[in-house]
């Protein structure tokens, strides 16, 4: 039995479908369809150098690897490889061949500094040492059970603020972007990046074939938005929240737990049955929200680190 790796072609259904398969068994809580995955190849950021890799053993897609350059860092060189092979298609060499591909990507590029989230187990640890790679961080993946599980119930807003959807930004996204942006400069992370493009911010958030906007929440204060929960779903019955912040000026009024229980009221009215989300293990205001909403850890990744110079 053969393992080669492989470019994925974006237009290729086969390809895609494979490519979401192996990532929703090997990260099930994440949201992953084959037109998502088209979609990212064929609108990534040129200056990314986007690489997504396919692992084959005799014609059979076992493995995946998102890869490229974090482009709009002020930082230069540094790249990311993400790689992960179905659960019962481990032990083959999908893993190492991938690593090797793609590390010889980002190293042609010029990258001195590579990152890579781990799934937290002895082996996956293992196998990250073994090519070099030291843990420097840790983010959990929650679920909540939205079908039988019990929401807390919306809370009384108070008279300054009003909630709204994503929907009603349709003609104008701006003032989510600017809201989006404020509070992605403060999220925990090991990588400096700068994130002022507005169209690079429709391309990868707002018209990316995941986002929901009818079920994105926007707690607003004087006109202006002061909060937000973004919201995915994968056409199907899982929905994920992709980012939960206040504005600066905001914080401490528990706007993000008001925006973030609306829209998962919403979300089962809708019937989306699970809900997925992520915390950055450092981020103790967010865990507290999700904890009170009913979330419970199901993973954890590590994020590693390896410097070629």
């Amino acid at each position: 039995m053969t393992v080669i790796v492989r470019d994925v072609r974006p237009h290729d259904r086969r390809d895609a479908e494979g490519f979401a398969r192996v990532r929703t068994l090997a990260l099930p809580f994440m949201l992953h369809t084959p037109e998502s995955v088209g979609y990212d190849v064929t609108h990534a950021n040129p200056e990314a150098h986007y690489r997504p890799l396919l692992a084959e053993r005799d014609g059979e897609l076992i493995g995946t690897a998102q890869v490229g350059i974090v482009h709009d860092s002020p930082d230069p060189g540094q790249g990311y490889l993400n790689v992960y092979v179905a659960p019962d298609r481990l032990r083959q060499g999908a893993g190492s061949l991938l690593v090797r591909a793609a590390e010889e990507h980002l190293t042609a590029l010029g990258a001195t500094k590579l990152f890579a989230w781990v799934l937290d187990s002895p082996g996956n640890r293992a196998f990250a040492e073994k090519y070099g790679y030291r843990a420097s961080r840790s983010a959990h993946f929650l679920r909540l059970d939205l079908a039988a599980g019990a929401l807390p119930p919306r809370q009384p807003l108070p008279p300054d603020v009003e909630l709204r959807t994503g929907a009603d930004y349709a003609t104008d996204p701006r003032p989510l972007f600017d809201l989006d942006a404020e509070t992605m400069a403060d999220e925990p992370s090991d990588v400096a990046q700068e994130f002022t493009d507005f169209e690079a911010w429709l391309r990868e958030t707002w018209n990316h074939p995941l986002f929901s906007a009818e079920l994105t929440s926007v707690a607003v204060v004087d006109g202006r938005p002061a909060a937000f929960s973004l919201a995915r779903t994968n056409g199907g019955t899982s929905y994920s929240t992709m980012m939960t912040g206040t504005a600066r000026a905001h914080r401490g009024r528990g706007l993000a737990k008001l925006a973030k229980t609306d829209s998962l009221h919403r979300a089962r009215a809708a019937g989306f049955t699970e809900a997925f989300t992520g915390n950055d293990s450092g981020n103790g205001p967010m865990i507290a929200i999700n904890r009170w909403l009913g979330y419970e850890i199901c993973a954890t990744e590590v994020r590693h680190v390896r410097e070629l110079a």
